[in-house]
C-alpha cells in the first residue's frame, strides 16, 4: 500500500505521531536513547525554537491505515547556503519501521520539497547546525550510545544508499581509557605552556563563578567552527539558550578555560555521561525521570567530551595538551575510567591526530549523506 504524507504544519495530532513515533520504531532496540519529550516539544515549535525564524523548514510523517510509519524533516538553511554559495536543502530526524515503501515516500517528498524552493541538493541527516544529531551511525551499533547523536537502525542507512544517496563526510568518536600511558612529551608540553606565564588556566566549581565565560566562549567556538562543514554561528540569545539547555547536567570540574591578556583563547568542557539515566527515564522528567538522570551523572563512569575550541592564532602551541591533562586530574578524582569524544570530523586532520598518535580507537562512525536533485 502506499504510504500516505501528512504534514505536520497546523496538525497538532501529526506533530505529536512526528515527536513520538521514534519510541515505537525502537521499542526492541537496547541501545535507543529516548529523547526528552519536553526538550523535543520545544525543539519542534517554532516559537521557542528561535532556528525556525532563519530557515524554511517542513516536517512530515508516513501513514499505512491511519498509522504512522515513518518521518522526515526538510531544512533549507538560506543564511548559511548565501555564506556559502550554496543552493543545497537538509534532511533530518528520518526515521521509519524497516519498511521500504515508507522511506522511499518519505525521501521522494523531500526531495520534491527541496526541488520546489530551488535547491539543487540535499544532504543528511542533518539539523539546524552540527549541534543537532548529525549522520546515521554506520560502525558502533554495539557500543553504548551518547545523547544528541543518532541511534538509528542498521537498516536505515541503506535506505539511503538504495536511492542513490553518497557519502559526503563522516563524522568519527574516539573512546579511551583514562588509565593510557601518554608519552613523556605531554608532560613536558604542558608543563612548557604553563610555565611560559602567558597563559592562565582557569578552573571551576560552581555554576556562578563559571556563568560570566559563556558568552566569551561560545563566542571563541563561533570563529573557530566557521570553516566546519553545517556550523552557523550562535546569536547571543541562542548562546544563552545553549547554556540553559545543558546547565543542570553541567559539572563545573569539567569545564577548562585558558586565557591570554585577559582574553579567552581555548576551552574544553566534558559531561558525565548520561545515557543510562535518559534510557530509565522513557522520555520524561517526571515523576522520576530527573531522578535517574542525576543518579547517572552521579555514578558515570565514562566522561564525554562535549565541545572544545583552541583560537586560530594559538593552535599547536601545547594548549590543548595542557587543558586535557588537567581534565584527566579532574576525571581521575571523581572515578571515571574512560573518556569519550564528541564527533570529530574525518577532515578534521590535527583533532584526529591527538588522537592517534596514541592509538586511540575510532568506536562509532556517523555518516551523512548528499544526492543532487538537478
Amino acid at each position: 500500500m502506499t504510504p500516505e504524507i501528512r504534514t505536520t504544519e497546523n496538525n497538532s495530532k501529526s506533530l505529536k505521531d512526528f515527536i513520538r513515533l521514534p519510541s515505537k520504531i525502537h521499542a526492541q532496540h537496547k541501545n535507543w536513547l529516548p529523547p526528552l519529550y519536553a526538550d523535543e516539544e520545544m525543539f519542534f515549535d517554532p516559537k521557542r525554537n528561535k532556528a525556525f525564524g532563519y530557515c524554511e523548514t517542513i516536517l512530515a510523517v508516513a501513514y499505512i491505515h491511519h498509522e504512522p510509519r515513518g518521518r522526515i524533516m526538510g531544512i533549507i538553511h538560506r543564511e548559511y547556503n548565501q555564506q556559502h554559495n550554496e543552493k543545497s536543502a537538509r534532511f533530518g530526524f528520518f526515521d521509519c519501521f524497516d519498511e521500504p515503501a515508507v522511506a522511499e515516500a518519505l525521501l521522494d517528498f523531500i526531495k520534491a520539497w527541496a526541488t520546489d524552493h530551488g535547491m539543487d541538493s540535499i544532504n543528511g541527516p542533518y539539523g539546524f547546525s552540527d549541534r543537532d544529531p548529525q549522520g546515521f551511525l554506520i560502525e558502533g551499533f554495539d557500543d553504548p550510545p551518547l545523547i544528541d547523536t543518532n541511534c538509528n537502525l542498521p537498516y536505515m542507512p541503506g535506505f539511503l544508499e538504495k536511492d542513490r544517496f553518497v557519502k559526503f563526510v563522516d563524522c568519527l568518536t574516539y573512546r579511551f581509557d583514562l588509565n593510557l600511558v601518554l608519552p613523556e612529551v605531554y608532560n613536558r608540553t604542558s608543563q612548557r605552556v604553563e610555565n611560559s606565564h602567558r597563559y592562565e588556566l582557569l578552573e571551576f566549581t560552581s555554576r556562578k563563578t563559571l556563568l560570566p565565560y559563556i558568552v566569551p566562549v561560545l563566542r571563541l567556538t563561533n570563529e573557530t567552527y566557521s570553516h566546519l562543514y553545517g556550523f552557523y554561528p550562535l546569536s547571543e540569545a541562542e548562546m544563552h539558550d545553549l547554556y540553559k539547555r545543558y546547565s543542570a547536567v553541567l559539572n563545573p570540574e569539567y569545564v577548562k578555560i585558558i586565557s591570554c591578556n585577559g582574553e579567552i583563547v581555548a576551552y574544553v568542557v566534558g559531561v558525565a555521561n548520561m545515557s543510562e539515566g535518559f534510557r530509565k527515564a522513557r522520555g520524561r522528567l517526571f515523576p522520576f525521570g530527573w531522578y535517574h538522570i542525576l543518579r547517572s551523572i552521579k555514578t558515570a563512569t565514562q566522561l564525554n567530551l562535549m565541545l572544545g575550541a583552541v583560537s586560530r592564532d594559538q593552535q599547536g602551541l601545547g594548549l590543548e595538551v595542557w587543558m586535557g591533562l588537567k581534565m584527566l586530574e579532574s576525571a581521575k578524582k571523581a572515578g571515571i575510567e574512560t573518556i569519550e569524544t564528541h564527533l570529530i570530523l574525518e577532515t578534521n586532520a590535527r583533532m584526529r591526530a591527538v588522537f592517534e598518535r596514541l592509538n586511540v580507537p575510532v568506536v562509532k562512525r556517523f555518516r551523512v549523506f548528499r544526492k543532487s536533485l538537478v
